[in-house]
């Protein structure tokens, strides 16, 4: 079996779903839109920059999380992905998915957005293994505004594949091909532990890496 590892976010979708769904709770009045938008964009461009600080993104991102029930949250949800998620669901990607699953690859999304947000992303693409950055919970149930365990992000996204894998018996070895598809240099670890790394939509800085390690280069998106 060989394994098939996907970014999320600007690789299978078009846009950034966790800036996105910044925007879409000041939309649903859930959050101050001149306060949190400046913030938002501000922790945007951090990791576009290459230098998140993603605890204090996390307690920035699940302030508004804190102060809503599992009614009106998973409500809000659903509206973010019927208006904002699922005109983005390009059929160039979900081929791209499909191609790997008929070949007998095993999947997984690993994106450093949050489970909160990816997890219906992922069902949509029929992905079942999502590997995510995972918001902690208190004993109510709500976003404490803390990250579980290892985030998803940068050298973290190695870590959590390597705990995934280890949960089934199986290591990094074991696969004979290993694809991993992104597009950006924050995934470059992840991106160095595949046979065959491909630059997806890449950002300049990561197409810059691709071309100098003669790393294949695919737009999924015009």
């Amino acid at each position: 079996m060989n394994l098939a590892l996907f970014d999320l976010d600007l690789t299978l979708l078009p846009i950034d779903s966790d800036h996105a769904w910044g925007e879409f709770m000041i939309e649903l009045g859930w959050a101050d839109a001149a306060a949190f938008r400046a913030g938002n964009d501000a922790f945007y461009a951090a990791y576009r920059a290459g230098r998140l600080d993603i605890d204090a993104y996390i307690a920035f991102a699940a302030a508004p999380l804190r102060e809503r029930g599992a009614a009106e949250l998973g409500a809000g949800r659903e509206r973010f992905m019927r208006e904002v998620v699922a005109p983005a669901l390009r059929p160039e990607a979900r081929a791209l998915v499909e191609s790997h699953r008929e070949r007998g690859d095993r999947l997984a999304i690993v994106t450093s957005t949050n489970d909160f947000v990816t997890a219906p992303i992922a069902a949509a693409f029929a992905v079942e293994s999502l590997i995510a950055t995972r918001l902690e919970r208190g004993a109510d149930g709500a976003p404490t505004g803390r990250i579980d365990g290892v985030p998803a992000f940068r050298e973290g996204k190695v870590a959590r594949v390597g705990q995934w894998l280890a949960a089934s018996g199986a290591g990094w070895s074991d696969f004979a091909r290993i694809s991993v598809y992104s597009d950006s240099l924050n995934d470059l670890a992840l991106l160095e532990k595949a046979t065959d790394p491909v630059a997806t939509n890449p950002s300049p800085e990561l197409e810059a890496v691709a071309r100098d390690r003669g790393w294949r280069i695919l737009t999924l998106f015009a």
